[in-house]
C-alpha cells in the first residue's frame, strides 16, 4: 500500500494475499480519516437505542431510570426520526437535536432532565465510535427558576402524623411509611421498595458507596416501633412486590394526598419529607458533606444546590456562636 491520507504519507505491506481484502481495508482507513483505524459499522437510530437500553439493563440501572430512557428514546425520539426521514445515526446533528427538543411539551425541569438523557445516549454512541462528537452537548438546557426547598415545620409534621391515625385505610402502615420517609431521607420509590432485611435493630441500610462502605441511618424508637407493627409474609414493608414501580408510586402518592388533605397542609408532597430530613440535620450542625452522603448524592455540589439557603442559615448560626465566644 502506498499513498497519503490527510497529509500523512504511508508505504507499507498489508500482509494480505487478497486484493479485495486489501482494498476493503484501505477504504476503511479512508472512511475513518486515519491510517490504521477502521470505524465500526454505524447502526441505525433504532438499533443504537436498542443497544443503549440493553447496556442500561446490563448495568442494573434502576427500573424507573430505564423506563424514562425508554419513554424518551423509544417512544418519542425514534418516531420523530422516522417522521423526519432520519434513519442513520450519523444524520443526527446539533440542529436535529434542537429541533427534536421543540417537540417536547415538558416543563423546564423535566426538559432539562430529558436533555441530560439525550446527552447520555449520544455519549454512549460516541464511546462506541459510531459518531465523532456528541450533538446534544452543544444544546443548552432551558432556563428555570428553582423553587427553594421547603421542609415541613414541626407543627405540620405533628398534623400529618395525627392525620395518619385518622386515615381511612391501613393507618398503621401509613404512619410507618411517613415516619420512615421523614427519618431516613429515602425517596418515595425507595421507601415503597424497602425490604425488611434492610432494617437491623434501629438502623436502616441506605446503600453501599462506590468505595464499598455501607451507609446506615439510625431510626428513632417511634419509627422502629411503627415498622415492627407491620407483620406479613412479604419481604417488603410497603408493597407485595407484584405491582410495577410506577403503579405503586402513583398509588402511594394518592394515599399521601389523602393524609395531607386530612392534615390540612398546603403544597405538600412526598419529597418534602426528604427535605425535612436534610434540613433538620443541617440545623443541628451536621456538615453538608455528611448530609450529602446520607442523601446518596453523587456530589456535594448537588446537596449545596438544593439546600443552599439552609447552609447559609447554618453558617450565620456558627458565626453568631463564635462572636459570643469573644465576650
Amino acid at each position: 500500500m502506498q499513498g497519503s491520507l490527510r497529509g500523512e504519507y504511508v508505504r507499507r505491506s498489508l500482509d494480505l494475499r487478497s486484493w479485495e481484502a486489501a482494498s476493503e481495508l484501505v477504504r476503511g482507513w479512508e472512511a475513518s480519516g486515519e491510517v490504521g483505524v477502521v470505524k465500526p459499522e454505524v447502526p441505525t437510530v433504532a438499533e443504537a437505542v436498542t443497544k443503549f437500553i440493553e447496556d442500561a439493563n446490563a448495568r442494573h440501572l434502576a427500573g424507573e431510570t430505564v423506563r424514562k430512557y425508554k419513554n424518551l428514546l423509544e417512544k418519542r425520539f425514534i418516531g420523530w426520526c422516522e417522521s423526519k426521514g432520519f434513519r442513520l445515526l450519523k444524520q443526527i446533528d446539533v440542529g436535529a437535536v434542537r429541533e427534536f427538543r421543540t417537540t417536547w411539551d415538558d416543563g423546564a425541569v423535566y426538559a432539562t432532565k430529558n436533555l441530560e438523557r439525550m446527552r447520555a445516549f449520544f455519549r454512549f454512541c460516541e464511546q462506541a465510535r459510531w459518531i465523532d462528537r456528541n450533538p446534544a452537548s452543544s444544546v443548552k438546557a432551558p432556563k428555570h427558576k428553582s423553587s427553594p426547598t421547603l421542609p415541613f415545620s414541626a407543627e405540620e409534621m405533628k398534623r400529618i402524623l395525627d392525620a395518619c391515625d385518622r386515615y381511612p385505610g391501613n393507618a398503621d402502615r401509613m404512619k410507618a411509611f411517613v415516619l420512615t420517609m421523614r427519618h431516613s431521607g429515602l425517596r418515595i420509590g425507595d421507601t415503597i421498595a424497602l425490604k425488611r432485611d434492610r432494617v437491623k435493630g434501629n438502623k436502616l441500610f441506605l446503600y453501599t458507596q462506590k468505595t464499598g462502605t455501607p451507609v446506615y441511618v439510625p431510626l428513632p424508637p417511634v419509627a422502629v416501633a411503627a415498622l415492627d407493627k407491620l407483620n406479613g409474609d412479604s419481604e417488603h414493608f410497603f408493597t407485595s412486590g407484584k405491582a410495577k414501580p410506577q403503579t405503586a408510586r402513583a398509588n402511594w402518592s394518592r394515599y399521601l394526598d389523602t393524609v395531607f388533605e386530612l392534615a390540612k397542609v398546603k403544597d405538600a408532597h412526598s419529597h418534602r419529607f426528604r427535605d425535612t430530613f436534610a434540613v433538620s440535620l443541617l440545623e443541628k450542625g451536621v456538615s453538608i458533606e455528611n448530609v450529602s452522603v446520607l442523601l446518596g448524592h453523587s456530589s456535594v455540589r448537588i446537596t449545596e444546590r438544593h439546600y443552599k439557603p439552609w447552609v447559609k442559615t447554618l453558617q450565620k448560626k456558627l458565626e453568631d456562636e463564635v462572636r459570643k465566644a469573644w465576650a
